[in-house]
């Protein structure tokens, strides 16, 4: 089969990204033949295998004079916001990606489209091409558009309730896309996500940089782990914020605890205010930046605690990698996500913590927010208490792999 897929943002940057490039390669392992389309900014490269077939969409040049578009307000890197966009713009982006998306089908002649997001570019394919079998694959960060902001919402959503296939991550994602864009239940598949066994796994657990330092130091140290932009939304300033509290819960014999932040910043404002709390803060905080995912696996393996505080999240996969490296996870209990994780594997050490009160999808009331850290503070003692008893226990990760997410979407 030949399979074209296609992202408006970069490939591997992002969660999204990752998981359209990790499909790829395990649709290619499965012996099928690969095309990507994905927005790139002028000068920079895909990362495929050169067997791979690959049509940029390139930002920052003549044709369209702006950074990458990003489905969420703070990327990783350089971006335009959707909510930003000016008319002029939006019909830059779709002529854009018609054009190319007219090339590589042309080229390629795909059996099978894959869009990632259930947003602008999808709808635009959709409308441009409906003759071609599309699948659009929501990744949350859609809908938390399409709820934020009424930026091209009409025509997005009267296209993309035409798609031959919609898949959701979890369950409670599908009634959601269901509520939005009034499709049939039918039409909505859950196919859930995967992860690297390759990269993420027990594998040796000696110390690396930027961590060795800190061994050197003082071996009677718990490490944490954080994985994600370094972004108030994704509860990095509430998890800095808790560790008053660990101070307080925690026994006077109780190892240090050093917490290690991987992640690239979402806003310099933000990212200065974060680091910035971590120096007056009653824990360490190392701030490692970007990681590839191997140093991040190494991240994972050297650390005994992975702690996702995040007051948003479409099917995060650093839980599931951290726990295939050792750890055992603790994160916020966003919609859908505590289901999936339970029902593929039933013995994962993690254990899940309330959010605070909501103002809208992603932003939590201000004044809940002491009480929400507070509330991780007693999860993360929890944890730390289970510890001893959990020397030599694993979590079987063998249900959430690329290759079965590859079979399920191929099965549909």
């Amino acid at each position: 089969m030949r399979i074209l897929s296609i992202s408006a943002q970069k490939p591997n940057s992002t969660g999204s990204g990752i998981y359209m490039t990790e499909l790829v390669k395990a649709f290619e392992s499965m012996g099928h033949e690969q095309a990507v389309i994905a927005g790139i900014n002028e000068g920079e490269s895909s990362g495929f295998h050169s067997h791979i077939s690959f049509y940029p969409v390139i930002f920052k040049s003549d044709a369209l004079p702006f950074p990458v578009c990003g489905m969420s307000d703070e990327m990783p890197y350089e971006s335009t916001r959707y909510r930003d966009m000016t008319e002029q713009m939006r019909q830059q982006f779709q002529t854009a990606f018609m054009e190319v998306a007219k090339e590589a089908i042309h080229d390629f002649d795909p059996d099978l489209i894959i869009c990632h997001h259930l947003y602008l570019m999808t709808a635009t394919i959709r409308d441009n091409f409906p003759e071609k079998r599309i699948l659009g694959i929501c990744h949350n960060t859609d809908l938390r558009q399409l709820e934020k902001i009424t930026f091209a919402r009409d025509y997005i959503i009267s296209k993309i309730n035409k798609l031959d296939e919609i898949l959701a991550l979890h369950q409670a994602q599908k009634e959601k896309i269901i509520e939005i864009f009034a499709v049939p239940s039918e039409k909505v598949r859950v196919v859930g996500s995967g992860y690297n066994s390759n990269i993420f796994n027990m594998g040796n657990s000696n110390f690396s940089e930027p961590l060795q330092a800190v061994q050197e130091k003082e071996n009677n140290v718990i490490h944490v782990a954080y994985a994600g932009k370094i972004a108030i939304k994704k509860g990095v300033l509430s998890l800095i914020k808790c560790s008053s509290h660990l101070k307080t819960l925690l026994e006077p014999n109780t190892p240090e605890i050093v917490f290690h932040l991987a992640g690239s910043a979402g806003n310099t404002d933000e990212f200065k205010m974060i680091k910035d709390a971590a120096l007056k803060a009653e824990c360490s905080f190392e701030f490692t930046g970007p990681l590839p995912q191997p140093k991040l696996a190494e991240v994972y393996r050297n650390c005994q605690l992975f702690v996702l505080p995040s007051f948003y999240e479409g099917l995060p996969l650093t839980p599931v990698e951290a726990m295939a490296c050792g750890c055992r996870a603790i994160i916020t209990d966003v919609p859908g996500v505590k289901d999936w994780i339970m029902n593929n594997a039933p013995d994962a050490r993690i254990s899940f913590v309330a959010l605070p009160e909501m103002r809208n999808v992603d932003e939590p009331v201000e004044e809940a927010l002491p009480a929400f850290e507070l509330d991780l503070a007693k999860e993360i003692k929890k944890s730390i208490d289970i510890l001893p008893n959990e020397l030599h226990k694993t979590t079987d990760l063998s249900g959430i792999t690329w290759s079965g997410l590859a079979s399920r979407i191929l099965g549909l």
